[in-house]
């Protein structure tokens, strides 16, 4: 979803993920533990000063960045700066109804005996949160209480509780990463048209917007070894800054479209918590030429705004090409540019982690690689990755006699976003038929339809090899075609790496 200044942000977009997040807690619960670990958080973070935003749960401090006074618990317009989250936290049903996910919260709670409820304002409280505590937490899971540090800060000390408030911190998004803060964010510092406009050509993701995690992808064990770099390297930056290590940070994935450059690159976002910006720089070069330099640079503004994050640069070949003499003056800026902006980010000054992709490494300027401290392999999947892939992304379905071996023999040079294509064609095609489970032989003859066309973009139309279609040769056999031609999408040469499956 691109990021907008604040008359582009979508509306509701913060309370529909939180809506969402709330049902999926109260899944683990009863709603009247729920309401009440809600009504907990409030009174102990109004009690504690020296507790801050980030001790809030995500799926609670969300309804607080904006005004939920009204009764009807509309919000306003502008979201309030990030950041500012004040004191009192006020219960009313309609925040706690949005808050929590549960429709009736007052009924879910009316009957205990530390609740009560104002008439006239509808906000809820507790009237002895020492017992609102004790029940609380012979009720709560641990993964419960553990991703909520405002509770732990409050009962760590307390017999039978294993969960400490620095765990659960550490378990807990920051406020950075929320979709509220990034777009509150966003709408004051680019308030000018021309700002605008550049962050049209950008995408930013909130963690919880990316649905694809690490655990739901195939890796390489190479792919594996680089991420758990990272991971370490963002762990332990203090240690890497003190010893003078500050070059860390920078991969360049590349490999062919449909292996799971920016795939993975999101997933991570979503294991690491943080915001997701991403660009592709062969748009900002489209735009207008002489722009893309100024445009390269305030790509990078973005992201060191937004702060922790991951800057993945896609199409990473279209700006920093091998130079030649001849080359437009306005490219050379943009290449000069985009190599210092480079330079001047790092992880472990800027908290940025920047992740370049490409489909042509033999493209690239030397300068460029050299830039990267990291060069990260995406191959197209050999036989047991092909298996392994097709165990993931068809868990969901129904299918008799499914065997991943025999598909992935018979799917040599398919990328993981190419069995996706595959799995889609046996689906809609057994639909035609009105089955919902598939069959092997569904699975086969759709790798014989992909095959088929993928063939066509090989043709050329203008040399001959378009009589095959439109039955001018004179040796044509209709009877060989029983398969309509592609989709716009499927006659495409590369497929969307945003659009990779597991791999």
């Amino acid at each position: 979803m691109s990021a907008a200044v604040a008359t582009r942000v979508h509306e509701g977009v913060a309370s529909t993920v939180l809506s969402e997040l709330s049902q999926k807690l109260c899944g683990m619960s009863d709603p009247a533990l729920t309401v009440v670990e809600f009504l907990l958080t409030t009174h102990v973070y109004n009690e504690t000063r020296s507790l801050d935003e980030n001790d809030l749960p995500p799926r609670f401090r969300q309804v607080f960045w904006t005004d939920t006074d009204e009764a009807d618990g509309s919000t306003a317009d502008e979201p309030t700066p990030p950041g500012e989250i004040t004191r009192p936290l006020q219960v009313t049903e309609s925040v706690a109804r949005t808050a929590t996910g549960v429709e009736r919260p007052w009924e879910a709670i009316s009957g205990l005996l530390f609740t009560q409820r104002e008439d006239f304002s509808g906000e809820i409280s507790l009237t002895q949160p020492e017992m609102a505590m004790d029940w609380y937490l012979e009720r709560a899971a641990d993964e419960q209480l553990a991703t909520n540090p405002t509770i732990a800060s409050a009962a760590e000390d307390e017999a039978g509780v294993s969960v400490t408030y620095e765990e659960a911190r550490e378990n807990t998004r920051p406020i950075q990463a929320d979709r509220v803060w990034i777009d509150a964010l966003l709408s004051q510092y680019f308030d000018e048209d021309d700002d605008a406009e550049m962050l049209d050509l950008v995408s930013v993701r909130a963690p919880e917007e990316i649905e694809m995690t690490l655990d739901d992808l195939v890796l390489t064990t190479d792919q594996e070894e680089e991420i758990q770099k990272i991971v370490k390297a963002i762990e332990h930056r203090d240690y890497l800054a003190s010893i003078g290590l500050r070059e860390i940070g920078k991969l360049l994935f590349v490999g062919p479209p449909g292996t799971g450059k920016t795939t993975i690159s999101r997933a991570l976002a979503h294991e690491l918590g943080l915001p997701f910006v991403e660009v592709k720089l062969s748009m900002i070069t489209s735009q207008y030429l002489g722009e893309t330099a100024k445009n390269v640079e305030k790509t990078f503004e973005v992201a060191k705004r937004l702060s922790p994050c991951i800057l993945f640069i896609d199409e990473f070949d279209s700006v920093a090409k091998t130079r030649r003499s001849d080359e437009h003056a306005a490219l050379k800026r943009a290449v000069n540019t985009l190599l210092k902006s480079i330079d001047d980010i790092s992880l472990i000054r800027d908290d940025v982690l920047l992740i370049g992709a490409t489909n042509h490494p033999d493209q690239l300027d030397a300068a460029a690689w050299r830039r990267f401290d990291e060069i990260v392999n995406f191959p197209k999947p050999d036989r047991g990755m092909r298996s392994d892939i097709l165990e993931v992304i068809t868990q969901p379905m129904e299918i008799d006699g499914f065997d991943p071996a025999v598909i992935a023999d018979h799917t040599e040079g398919l990328t993981g976003s190419d069995l996706r294509m595959v799995l889609r064609e046996a689906v809609l095609e057994a639909l035609t038929e009105e089955r919902t489970e598939l069959t092997q032989d569904d699975l086969i003859a759709a790798v014989e339809d992909f095959e088929e066309r993928d063939n066509l973009k090989n043709m050329d139309m203008i040399d001959g090899d378009g009589a095959a279609l439109t039955g001018s040769a004179d040796d044509h056999d209709h009877a060989d075609h029983t398969h309509g031609g592609p989709d716009a999408d499927e006659q495409s040469p590369e497929t969307d790496d945003a659009e990779t499956p597991p791999q």
